[in-house]
């Protein structure tokens, strides 16, 4: 397996988010990796994103709020 060169740095000193700052090439090979470019997922990117602009979709306030659905 390749090897993979990350940047990690918190945004904030006290935020939970941090920032990864990757080579555009080692992305490509990770999302690869991932099965980002898979037929089936890519499919279902664009059903979701019918679905989006179709408003069949509703937002959730909680993932407990899931459960109820």
């Amino acid at each position: 397996m390749a090897s993979l060169n990350l940047t990690i740095k918190p945004r904030a000193e006290r935020s939970r988010k941090i920032v990864v700052e990757m080579d555009a090439d080692r992305f490509e090979k990770l999302a690869a990796n991932l099965g980002l470019f898979n037929p089936d997922f890519l499919k279902s990117l664009e059903r979701a994103e019918r679905e989006i602009s179709q408003g069949k979709t509703k937002r959730l306030h909680s993932l407990h709020a899931l459960r109820r659905t």
